[in-house]
């Protein structure tokens, strides 16, 4: 006998698809007058952004954007890059913002793959856009932000944007996706081995991610949001929408300084940010005549590789607290959170940063993190010890990889997103990633975790930054080799000195064997390019080690 459960309706009164669309409409409804985005000397109240977006929406209908069309964005921390996160889906198509640290080839690669039929871009990179779409057999039709912060740039003789947005209806209807399954974004990884894959992401992964954003970060109406981490890199980890939803004022920022932060912070009342470990670093070490004091205690998530637990704990002297997160473009960003424990607050600062540094527990709406033997995808042992590989599964890991089949498969073998970060489980429960698999060091057959060695580096009063790659080895297949940074300042270290630290701290094979000095490579977004550091190597193979 049928208990009748089944027979309910799905209706329109009783379900409807979630996108985080729905958040501007409601912060426009319930803050309209509220600042939602601060820009120099620019203001726009919740009312006003509600208005500018639906105009966009309606420019792309009228210039021939059909739902399920690409429109690609190539610009910095602006409020029409915050504007494009919805204008372009309100107008059903799909948001590929786009690496403003990419060359012209990388660009023009991202545009043609992504089928991209529109272009907005910001008028300092329209000498890269005009050689990108030279190469290009149908170039999208391009749009050009001119903004009042920007250091200028040659036009590209395109339309500008605020007479494309004219263009538009101001109280147009604008589409919400008809199946919380579509498409909503578009995201490339940094293709460091062969070309990137475009991570296709959907509306209901983007609203959920945004509402566990705003759960764990606790941002709330009184929040202000400085935008120091790029909003192409994953959406700004989907805080592009999270802060709209809880009527928060997002603060952009064109260039990540550490004076423009702290001027930021102390003018604008800074209550929260989001940014790399190297961000950290800048503020750890930024000069005095940059700093400015602050009453409020910051939240600032960081991500990425693991901060050395020496910088969390700069960072909390500075008034700044820190939450660790940890994630992937295919997951919109955060993934895993390091949450507080009770008690945590009690410990010596040396062991609660050490804590704070791990990777954590599933984020809110992640369904499920964990680690697992990529051989037999059952569990590790939590020893704190074994390592496996990092795993996910829930309604926030993309669709897929756009025309890519064969790593969408990859990626998803055994039910679970593989993320290649290996990792080992504490008895607690909580994630610690010790590396990328491609970055572990096999010495003697022995693994060494780069990221311990890492640690030890941060922890030298002299040194700044620091990473740790294979460097091939005829006896032992490969022995670690560091590359770091001093202290701005800092008296001059000998590879001898860096070597010694080492040893009295690890195990002696897992100590560096050569230490190399000077800047490092980084991405946009701060992470080291440790691929860049191995190139090095097999360029200019060092000298035996005596």
């Amino acid at each position: 006998m049928m208990s009748g459960y089944d027979t309910l309706p799905k209706l329109p009164a009783n379900h409807v698809p979630l996108s985080p669309l729905s958040f501007l409409a409601r912060a426009a409804r319930v803050y309209p007058q509220r600042v939602a985005v601060i820009h120099g000397a620019r203001r726009l109240t919740y009312a006003a952004m509600f208005e500018r977006c639906r105009r966009l929406a309606s420019a792309l209908a009228r210039a021939g954007i059909a739902p399920g069309d690409t429109v690609a964005v190539l610009a910095p921390n602006i409020p029409e890059m915050l504007e494009a996160h919805y204008g372009v889906p309100m107008a059903g198509a799909v948001l590929c913002t786009i690496n403003i640290r990419l060359d012209a080839a990388a660009i023009g690669f991202i545009l043609s793959h992504s089928g991209a039929k529109l272009l907005l871009v910001d008028r300092e990179w329209a000498a890269t856009v005009r050689v990108a779409l030279a190469g290009m057999a149908s170039p999208p039709q391009v749009i050009e932000i001119v903004d009042s912060e920007a250091p200028g740039g040659e036009p590209l003789g395109a339309m500008e944007y605020e007479s494309f947005l004219g263009s538009g209806g101001a109280a147009a209807p604008f589409r919400m996706p008809q199946d919380e399954w579509e498409a909503i974004a578009l995201s490339y990884t940094s293709g460091t081995t062969g070309d990137p894959k475009g991570v296709v992401t959907h509306h209901r992964g983007a609203y959920l991610n945004a509402c566990g954003n705003a759960l764990a970060f606790e941002l709330s109406p009184r929040s202000v949001y400085l935008w120091t981490l790029p909003m192409f890199h994953c959406n700004g980890w989907t805080y592009t929408w999270a802060v709209t939803l809880q009527g928060g004022t997002h603060v952009c920022l064109r260039r990540v300084e550490p004076a423009a932060i702290f001027a930021s912070v102390a003018e604008h009342g800074v209550t929260h940010m989001c940014a790399a470990p190297v961000v950290l670093t800048m503020l750890i070490h930024a000069p005095a005549e940059h700093r400015r004091p602050f009453p409020q205690t910051v939240r600032i998530a960081t991500g990425g590789a693991a901060p050395p637990s020496s910088v969390i704990a700069g960072m909390e002297e500075m008034g700044f607290a820190v939450t660790h997160l940890y994630g992937l473009t295919e997951c919109y960003g955060p993934a895993t959170i390091c949450l507080w424990q009770p008690g945590l607050d009690d410990l010596p600062l040396p062991e609660k940063a050490a804590f704070m540094a791990r990777q954590g527990v599933n984020h809110p709406m992640l369904e499920e993190a964990t680690v697992l033997d990529p051989a037999t995808m059952r569990p590790v042992p939590a020893d704190a010890a074994t390592l496996g590989e990092v795993m996910l599964r829930g309604n926030t890991v993309m669709k897929g990889y756009l025309r890519n089949p064969d790593a969408t498969e990859a990626a998803f073998a055994g039910g679970w997103f593989h993320t290649g970060d290996l990792g080992v489980l504490h008895p607690d429960g909580y994630i610690e990633v010790k590396d990328r698999a491609k970055d572990i060091v096999i010495s003697g057959g022995e693994n060494i975790s780069t990221l311990e060695v890492e640690e030890v580096l941060y922890a030298h009063p002299r040194i700044m930054e620091a990473a740790v790659v294979a460097q091939p080895d005829a006896k032992w297949g490969e022995v670690p080799h560091a590359f770091v940074t001093l202290t701005p300042g800092a008296e001059a270290l000998t590879e001898a000195e860096v070597i010694a630290w080492c040893r009295e701290r690890l195990a002696r094979f897992k100590c560096p064997k050569r230490v190399s000095f000077g800047p490092l490579p980084k991405t946009s977004t701060g992470k080291i390019q440790k691929f860049e550091l191995r190139q090095r190597l097999r360029d200019t193979p060092p000298p035996a080690a005596e």
